[in-house]
């Protein structure tokens, strides 16, 4: 009985937009049993993805209300839904696997959990990434974008700081993997950031700590000091996180770089990198040391640009000691602008990938 609830976790999971495939050895089942309870995976396939209280999960459902709210805090402790306190009203809802119920996992990782996922990822990555929209969007440095190209606020990446009310600093979820699996990486791992509109959301958080705007705003430029790549959700309104990624621990990046598939569905972007090569002395800084997407290779005489592998970040920008490269706004009929929020994000990638979620809007 108790296997019946992880598997129609499994497929609740996969009926959402995002995913979760099935595999033939099973390890997917086995990630949901190390999370969660059989009662836990019940009560999580009974939510939605809009945020409810207690009462309206009570009523809509039918499950009693006594000690419901304390088992979805419970359950949002341990990072198996999303909980909010709003003044002391909870607030509840079901997450995807990704971005979602992974990366809440962030205080609960050891090694079991880490060799399970990577088992996991060639199947969800595969699964995952061969459809759009995709779920990030690449955020250029912010200092490369040409001053006579526009840039819209969903491109910049101080727009999002400058539209929050509060700010979490937390360590990388996949340089800790990474670590655990023996594969510790040498870039700063406290860089990713989450935002809310709310002031005081982050106060009780046990994932991260919360900073202010100016620290948002120095951690940004210790991660593009480091080579590291902005990122964010793929809407225009109500992102809540940037991710710094390294080419070496980022599992999404690694759809490009382990997985090959083509970086224009793994990631949304705006702008691609060119390099002149007048100027170039092919030195490799860019090369061996910045591009994190393997996106650059040398030529005859100078290093060049694989637009295909691209993804507009501007990391290698900075660090060209002859000022060689410079980055690009794609031509208009080249972008595809993010979708203006989290649902509607959630309903195209529905419609493309043929799964009926209307049931847990």
């Amino acid at each position: 009985m108790s296997d019946e609830s992880y598997y129609k976790l499994a497929k609740v999971l996969d009926t959402l937009p995002n995913g979760f495939p099935s595999t033939d050895s099973g390890v997917e089942i086995k990630i949901l049993k190390k999370i969660f309870l059989p009662e836990e995976a019940d009560l999580f396939c009974d939510l939605r993805l809009a945020h409810e209280t207690a009462e309206q999960i009570s009523e809509r459902t039918g499950r009693p209300l006594e000690g419901l709210e304390d088992k979805l805090i419970t359950m949002g402790d341990r990072g198996q839904l999303m909980s909010v306190n709003l003044g002391g009203t909870h607030l509840f809802k079901m997450v995807p696997w990704a971005f979602g119920i992974y990366e809440l996992q962030l205080n609960r990782l050891d090694k079991e959990f880490v060799e399970l996922n990577e088992e996991f990822m060639p199947a969800y990555g595969k699964q995952f990434f061969s459809s759009t929209p995709q779920m990030m969007h690449t955020l250029p440095v912010e200092t490369e974008i040409p001053s006579h190209q526009e840039a819209l606020p969903y491109d910049r990446v101080s727009s999002l700081i400058e539209e929050s009310q509060s700010v979490m600093v937390f360590d990388c979820i996949c340089k800790k993997e990474q670590e655990l699996l023996g594969n510790r990486c040498d870039k700063p791992i406290e860089v990713c950031m989450a935002f809310a509109p709310i002031p005081g959301v982050f106060d009780d958080s046990s994932m991260g700590r919360t900073i202010t705007k100016e620290e948002a705003k120095e951690v940004l430029k210790k991660a593009e000091e480091a080579g590291l790549v902005h990122m964010t959700n793929n809407f225009q309104n109500g992102r809540f996180f940037i991710c710094n990624c390294c080419g070496c621990c980022c599992g999404v990046l690694q759809g490009i770089n382990k997985l090959g598939i083509p970086a224009s569905t793994v990631v949304n972007s705006h702008f691609y990198a060119v390099i002149d090569p007048d100027e170039c002395t092919a030195c490799g800084t860019c090369a061996d040391e910045r591009c994190q997407v393997n996106a650059i290779e040398s030529g005859e005489d100078a290093y060049e640009i694989i637009r295909e592998k691209c993804i507009g970040c501007g990391v290698c920008i900075s660090t060209c000691p002859s000022e060689a490269i410079k980055l690009v706004r794609k031509a208009d009929d080249a972008i595809v602008e993010p979708l203006a929020d989290e649902m509607e994000w959630y309903k195209e990638r529905g419609r493309r990938r043929g799964v009926d979620f209307s049931k847990y809007e």
